[in-house]
């Protein structure tokens, strides 16, 4: 049997056990969304999944909306909701400033291990590479993601910027931080003439708003980015977080063919283009934390304003982090 339909029938089975928790458990549970689009478009691609959820758990769930990234991260450290959707970056500060937890991950429709960032700009735009944008920033405005936007924001100021030794702050004519959805309109709009997105925002964009999916042209994609965690406040109930992670997990995996093929669909028709969710925890953010303390060190080597003894022990502390995350990393991985 396929190792993670074991997962999602012994989840299957944990959820009839629960009520001998009942009186642990919680009536209401609050759901942050991050802003990629619209609050209306979130509301309306993710109502599906809500109710399927309130059916199958026995649980009111509220969906929770912010304007930004860090107003979800800041509810969650408020205990203003019980478990939200993230991207990678996003997950790292809700787990390391408002307790949280990776409970599970995100697959996509297509069935790949991820997603990837991307540069877009105008389908008429004359540039056809990062490298023609940057000979050409000082006239050219930037559409940049969200300071808490994995796919926005961390994957293109490390890969394009920092190793480059680049501030987009100083090199553009103006920059803009909004979410994928906003970035990818105001170049659609040619409000912008270059922007972050990523695979999964502009495959939603290509079936929400096809004629502005028609106007960009990707010029960059990254590496793999993983997928996307959903994380819990880690002090809930007990019962409460067993039975969140026990449907999640079974959630198109288990009932009748036509239960399954009804709940992918549902699935398919978020935000994102969801499919079925993985088992997963704190540890996939080690390639994240690895990147955020990367592009940190490349910061540091260029900070002028830095004396030679300040600089090599704030080096000294990144490399050590660094160090201490690649043991843990590779003793993880020999655990296997």
């Amino acid at each position: 049997m396929n190792m993670f339909r074991m997962i999602a029938l012994s989840a299957a089975v944990l959820m009839g056990s629960l009520g001998l928790h009942a009186e642990e458990d919680l009536k209401t549970l609050r759901f942050g969304i991050i802003a990629t689009e619209s609050t209306d478009n979130l509301k309306a691609t993710w109502g599906e999944f809500i109710k399927a959820m309130e059916d199958g758990t026995g649980y009111k769930i509220e969906p929770f909306f912010a304007p930004d990234y860090a107003g979800v991260i800041e509810a969650m450290g408020s205990d203003k909701i019980e478990f939200a959707w993230f991207g990678n970056k996003s997950a790292m500060e809700a787990v390391d400033r408002s307790g949280g937890e990776i409970f599970a991950q995100t697959t996509d429709v297509e069935g790949n291990p991820g997603y990837w960032s991307l540069i877009i700009v105008h389908k008429d735009s004359p540039y056809d590479s990062v490298d023609d944008v940057i000979a050409n920033a000082n006239k050219l405005n930037f559409a940049n993601g969200d300071p808490n936007s994995t796919s926005g924001f961390l994957i293109p100021s490390f890969y394009i910027w920092a190793r480059r030794n680049l501030d987009p702050n100083k090199i553009f004519k103006s920059v803009t931080n909004a979410g994928h959805e906003a970035n990818a309109l105001s170049v659609a709009n040619k409000k912008a003439d270059v922007a972050t997105n990523n695979t999964e925002s502009l495959r939603r964009l290509q079936s929400s708003n096809p004629t502005a999916a028609e106007n960009l042209k990707v010029i960059w994609q990254s590496p793999l980015i993983p997928n996307d965690p959903f994380v819990m406040r880690s002090n809930l109930p007990k019962a409460t977080k067993e039975k969140v992670r026990a449907w999640i997990l079974s959630y198109g995996r288990v009932g009748t063919e036509e239960e399954i093929k009804a709940a992918q669909d549902v699935l398919s028709r978020t935000s994102s283009g969801l499919g079925v969710f993985n088992y997963s925890s704190n540890h996939q953010l080690i390639p994240i934390r690895q990147l955020a303390l990367v592009k940190n060190k490349i910061s540091i080597e260029n900070d002028g304003s830095l004396g030679d003894s300040a600089k090599k022990a704030q080096l000294a502390e990144v490399e050590k982090q660094l160090a201490d995350l690649q043991l843990f990393k590779e003793m993880l991985e020999a655990g296997k």
